[in-house]
């Protein structure tokens, strides 16, 4: 039995990754900058992991600049805007593009009751505003919402306005060969069986700001430091190994994550599924319970062998650290009882199932005033 549901926290690094990761670090761990014949071959295999990632998400590979992740990308983008730049990002963005924002003009955008961004809400925004950026999320971490960044990345493009997507959530669980539209992506090896550590940053292919991290050449002058390359190889060969089975992964876990919610609901007449209503992720269930605190289940669940989260790890800990509930109105009694699940790629039925039994044992428990039996 896997109790781990916690996946759109942090992965575990994927098989055929870590054999990527083990075979680049023996045959090709030299610099890939320096000049001799094996840090040559070194550069050689990094820039082909470049142009096989640009493959998988539509983009020409001289627009990827690799990073340590989605957070890092994500802080470089904005700091990259004048303090005074008019931007635009949803109302439910990660931390990292919520707390890089800061001290801009920013207009947060509102979600629908399903916690998902309008694009006539932009439109109408875009009619009155010309922002140096918007950024809208592809899908969100805590719900699984899928957000319309096609359409929203259409509508700045008839307006001439940079759009930018953190896509760190919907790469290797739904197709990314269109992603290449955006004019700005970010993304972390970890959230799909790469290594912690490691992403991307996609620029639009005029732009020419250089050196967000100074002291070297690499990455083109955009992030200087000496490339790693057995990382970098590890993301790709992660994404790789994802991508054909998106189609079957996503039919199976939805049916398995929709029997669990049933299963609940039989037990639990008033739970509250957030973003229920609109396509998610296949692999996300955010929750209100009914009673009860979101730590007591997270703590007895532990117990029990399962891992779930109260809502965004970047935000955990924090009181009412659910940003969507809280973009949805919810009151301060309904955050402290959020709790969110997410499966992984070879989640069983069994896992699904001894999830729910774990969760009416909880109850029960919980029930009895928290003492086990």
């Amino acid at each position: 039995m896997n109790g781990y549901f916690d996946h759109n926290a942090t992965t575990p690094m994927h098989p055929a990754a870590r054999e990527a990761w083990l075979r680049a670090s023996e045959r090709h761990w030299h610099n890939p900058s320096s000049l001799y014949r094996d840090a040559g071959m070194a550069s050689q295999q990094l820039e082909s992991a470049r142009e096989r990632l640009g493959t998988l998400i539509g983009a020409e590979a001289e627009r990827i600049v690799f990073t340590s992740g989605a957070t890092e990308s994500n802080n470089a983008l904005f700091a990259t805007l004048p303090l005074d730049a008019h931007v635009i990002i949803s109302a439910i963005e990660h931390p990292s593009v919520h707390e890089a924002a800061r001290g801009r003009n920013v207009v947060e955008l509102p979600v629908n009751t399903d916690g998902v961004v309008e694009p006539d809400t932009l439109r109408s925004h875009l009619s009155t505003h010309r922002p140096a950026l918007v950024s809208v999320m592809a899908a969100n971490n805590e719900s699984g919402a899928l957000q319309p960044w096609q359409e929203l990345a259409a509508l700045c493009r008839e307006q001439g306005v940079l759009f930018h997507t953190d896509a760190a959530q919907w790469l290797g669980k739904l197709d990314s060969a269109d992603l290449g539209i955006c004019d700005y992506i970010t993304g972390s090896a970890h959230k799909f069986g790469g290594g912690k550590g490691c992403g991307f940053l996609v620029l639009p292919q005029e732009d020419s700001r250089l050196g967000f991290i100074r002291g070297g050449p690499q990455e083109h002058g955009r992030r200087a430091g000496t490339e790693n390359y057995p990382a970098v190889e590890a993301m790709v060969t992660a994404l790789e190994t994802f991508t054909p089975r998106l189609s079957e992964v996503a039919k199976t876990q939805s049916s398995l994550r929709e029997a669990f919610i049933a299963s609940l609901r039989a037990r639990f007449d008033s739970l509250r599924v957030i973003s229920e209503s609109a396509p998610r992720l296949w692999n996300t269930v955010l929750m209100v319970m009914p009673e009860h605190d979101n730590l007591k289940w997270l703590t007895r669940l532990s117990r029990r062998g399962f891992s779930i989260s109260t809502g965004s790890a970047c935000s955990s800990g924090k009181e009412g650290s659910s940003v969507v509930v809280t973009a949805l109105g919810a009151d301060a009694a309904e955050l402290r009882r959020v709790v969110r699940i997410s499966s992984g790629w070879d989640s069983t039925a069994e896992d699904w199932q001894a999830l729910a039994a774990a969760f009416f044992e909880v109850h029960e428990e919980l029930n009895r005033g928290g003492r086990p039996q």
